[in-house]
C-alpha cells in the first residue's frame, strides 16, 4: 500500500507506461492470443504453474502481475537475488492461509534460476498440491538452470524480443503520455528502435532521457548516439546465448553463407567473445567440415590464430575475419570426421586383433624366428611403389573407411584411391 508522499513522487516513464491489462502488452501476441497458451487459460478461468522465459525488457512481471488480476489471484512478487528459504517459508504460510479462506496465491519469482537446486526442490510441495501458482521468470534456459521435477510442474512460455512494430508502439505512448513528439528524425527514431536490441524498458528510458534534455530541435542519427549512451548486445560467455551464437557462425560456414557468417562473428566480438575462442572454433571448423576437400583450410585457420596473436584486438581481428571468408567459401566435406567415426567403431568392435607378422619389426633373434616380418614387402623396391600386400589384422576383412565426397581436393583424392584399388586387385590376380 503506497503512501501519500509515494503517490505523489515521480515515477519512471516505463512503469507510468505499463500495461493495466494484457491486451495492451505488446509483442507477445502468440502468449496472449485468445487461441495462445495464456490466452487459452484465461478463457478456461484458470492458470497453472509457467515459467516466463525471455530477454530483459520483455513484459515477464508484467504478465505476472496482470495474470493475478485477472484471475483474482493474490499477487505476490519475490525476487530470487534478494530472497532466501525464510522468505520462502513466509509465503508459503500466508498463501496457505489465504488458500483456507477461499483465495489462491500467484508467486511470481524474478530471476527464478538464481535459486540453487535446494531451493527449487522447496516449491515442489506447494505447486503440486495447490497452494501456490507459480509464475517463474527467467532470462536464462530453463532446461539449463531450473531441476527437472520443477519443469515438469510448469508450462515453459517463450517471450520474443520485441519486434520494431512493437518498439515503435512503445515510442507512440510515451510521446502520448508525455504529451509531445520525440525530437528525432525518420533515421534517428529508426535507430532508437534499433539500439534497444528488442528491450522495451532500455527504450522506454531512452525516450525518457531525450525528453528530460528539453531539446529544441531534431536529432539525426549522428547526434543522438551523443545524446544517449549506446547498449551492450546482450551476450553472457558462460550462458546460452554464447552457445548459440557459435553454433550459428559454425552453420552459416558450414551453409556457405559468407555473409551470414561474418554477421554471427561480428555479433559475437560486439558482445565481448574471447577473440581466441572464435579462433580455436575456426581450426576446428577446418578439420571438421572442410578437411580434405581444401587441405590449405587448416593452414589458412592456424595462421589466422596466430596473427591474431601476434597483433591482438581490433587489427588481429581482420585475420580472423578473412579466415570466416575464406572457410565459407571454401568446398565442404566431413569424410575425415566420418572417418575418425568409422575406424573408432571397428576397433572396438574388433577388440585386440594383432597387425600381421609380415609388418612387425623384428628387432630380437627370437622375434625372427617366430616370423615377425617374414615376407614384407618394402614398397619402394617395387616398380609401382606399391606392394599391396595386407595391413589390416587376420581374419578382419578389408573397410573403406574414408569416403571422399565429389568436391574440392578430395575428387584428385578419389582418384588416388581407384588407382590404389586397382593395382590391389591386379597384385591379388597376379598371386592367385
Amino acid at each position: 500500500m503506497s503512501t501519500l508522499f509515494e503517490a505523489q513522487a515521480p515515477r519512471p516513464l516505463a512503469d507510468r507506461l505499463r500495461p493495466n491489462n494484457l491486451n495492451s502488452v505488446v509483442g507477445q501476441g502468440h502468449l496472449l492470443g485468445d487461441d495462445a497458451p495464456i490466452g487459452r487459460m484465461l478463457k478456461a478461468g484458470s492458470i497453472t504453474s509457467i515459467i516466463l522465459w525471455g530477454p530483459p525488457g520483455t513484459g515477464k512481471t508484467t504478465i505476472a502481475r496482470l495474470l493475478a488480476e485477472h484471475t483474482d489471484l493474490h499477487f505476490e512478487p519475490l525476487s530470487a537475488v534478494f530472497s532466501g528459504v525464510a522468505d520462502l517459508r513466509k509465503v508459503f504460510e500466508a498463501a496457505r492461509g489465504r488458500r483456507q479462506a477461499g483465495q489462491g496465491t500467484l508467486l511470481f519469482i524474478d530471476e527464478v534460476h538464481r535459486f540453487n537446486r535446494a531451493q527449487q526442490d522447496g516449491f515442489l510441495p506447494y505447486v503440486e498440491d495447490g497452494t501456490v501458482i507459480l509464475v517463474g521468470a527467467t532470462t536464462e534456459n530453463p532446461s539449463f538452470e531450473l531441476n527437472a521435477a520443477l519443469l515438469s510442474r510448469c508450462q515453459v512460455l517463450v517471450l520474443n524480443c520485441l519486434d520494431d512494430a512493437a518498439l515503435e508502439e512503445l515510442l507512440i505512448r510515451a510521446e502520448t503520455e508525455e504529451g509531445k513528439p520525440l525530437p528525432l528524425d525518420v533515421d534517428a527514431r529508426s535507430a532508437t528502435r534499433a539500439m534497444a536490441d528488442g528491450d522495451g524498458r532500455y527504450l522506454l528510458n531512452m525516450a525518457e532521457t531525450l525528453f528530460a534534455m528539453d531539446i529544441k530541435d531534431t536529432l539525426d542519427t549522428v547526434r543522438l548516439t551523443e545524446a544517449v549512451q549506446r547498449r551492450m548486445p546482450l551476450y553472457d560467455k558462460s550462458q546460452e546465448g554464447h552457445f548459440n551464437l557459435i553454433s550459428a557462425l559454425h552453420k552459416s560456414l558450414r551453409g556457405s553463407d559468407s555473409d551470414a557468417a561474418l554477421y554471427w562473428f561480428a555479433r559475437m566480438i560486439a558482445g565481448g567473445e574471447d577473440p581466441h575462442y572464435i579462433a580455436r572454433r575456426l581450426v576446428r571448423f577446418a578439420v571438421e567440415d572442410i578437411g580434405l576437400a581444401d587441405p590449405d583450410a587448416l593452414g589458412h585457420a592456424m595462421s589466422a590464430w596466430q596473427a591474431y596473436e601476434r597483433l591482438g584486438s581490433p587489427e588481429g581481428e581482420l585475420a580472423l575475419v578473412q579466415c570466416v571468408i575464406y572457410l565459407a567459401t571454401a568446398p565442404k566435406s566431413n569424410a575425415a570426421y566420418k572417418a575418425e567415426k568409422a575406424a573408432i567403431k571397428a576397433a572396438r568392435e574388433t577388440g585386440s586383433l594383432t597387425p600381421p607378422k609380415n609388418i612387425l619389426n623384428a628387432p630380437t633373434s627370437m622375434m625372427k624366428d617366430l616370423g615377425y616380418g617374414e615376407g614384407y614387402t618394402y614398397d619402394h623396391d617395387q616398380e609401382d611403389g606399391f606392394s599391396g600386400d595386407n595391413y589390416f589384422p587376420d581374419g578382419m576383412q578389408r573397410q573403406r573407411l574414408y569416403q571422399p565426397k565429389d568436391r574440392g581436393f578430395e575428387r584428385e583424392i578419389t582418384k588416388r584411391l581407384a588407382y590404389w584399388d586397382k593395382l590391389r586387385e591386379q597384385k591379388q590376380d597376379s598371386d592367385k
